[in-house]
């Protein structure tokens, strides 16, 4: 896709978003003023030294956290001022959540953790079925649907959490280090596989990573240094 086709669909629009945190009585500024805007599509490595609020940022972003001043809109939605209520069905509606350690619920098959989050819509228990088979086959795991993640190597867990994280067709996927607990080989498939989910299905990805490996597989790698944006460089694709 290119860019200037990507340029007229903004998914989420940052502007002078600050964030601080109290520790006692000190407080502590995350994020200074920052500025942003992802486009539909966007493959985006959030990168920078541990405290430098990339995660802090990824968390507003996915309306899990809350910021205290500036203006947030995901998809043309000022999250922000969404009540607790409204953030949590927002949430489960927009938002596909992949976590380093997969966060799967280890009595469940793979099917089952899938299905979960269709379990807080209204679809019917066959349309339930559809979508979670969908989303392991786009994944690449239709043959271990029946298999408990102890069954499961690391790299297939975490596809299985990327399809629970793909059923709802959310408008964006947010990876929190999602290589982190992988070896090689296992982190490079799932890096191609989120490559694929991007470039085929124009899926917007907002992945935090600490392994240039790993960025490189994105569109654009944005670099955070002690709350404020440093430097941005666009990947050729």
């Amino acid at each position: 896709m290119s860019d200037q086709a990507g340029e007229s669909h903004p998914i989420v629009v940052i502007e002078d978003l600050a964030k601080s945190y109290r520790r006692g009585t000190q407080e502590i500024a995350v994020l200074r003023n920052i500025s942003l805007t992802v486009h539909r599509g966007d493959f985006l490595a959030l990168m920078g030294p541990s405290g430098s609020g990339k995660t802090t940022l990824l968390n507003l972003i996915a309306g899990i956290d809350t910021p205290d001043s500036g203006t947030l809109r995901v998809g043309g939605v000022d999250i922000a001022e969404l009540g607790e209520a409204e953030l949590s069905r927002w949430r489960a509606s927009n938002v596909g959540f992949i976590f380093q350690f997969y966060n799967l619920i280890p009595v469940l098959t793979a099917f089952e953790n899938v299905q979960l989050p269709l379990l807080l819509t209204s679809l019917t228990r066959g349309d339930r079925k559809d979508h979670a088979t969908a989303a392991l086959e786009a994944v690449g795991l239709s043959d271990r649907m029946d298999h408990f993640p102890s069954e499961l190597s690391g790299g297939q867990q975490q596809r299985v959490a990327i399809a629970r994280a793909l059923v709802t067709d959310p408008l964006i996927l947010v990876a929190d280090e999602p290589t982190g607990d992988l070896d090689k080989n296992s982190a490079t498939d799932v890096l191609s596989l989120l490559g694929q989910l991007n470039e085929r299905f124009l899926k917007t990805i907002i992945m935090v990573t600490h392994d240039p490996r790993a960025a490189q597989k994105s569109r654009r790698i944005l670099y955070l240094d002690k709350g404020v944006l440093a430097d941005s460089l666009r990947n050729g694709f």
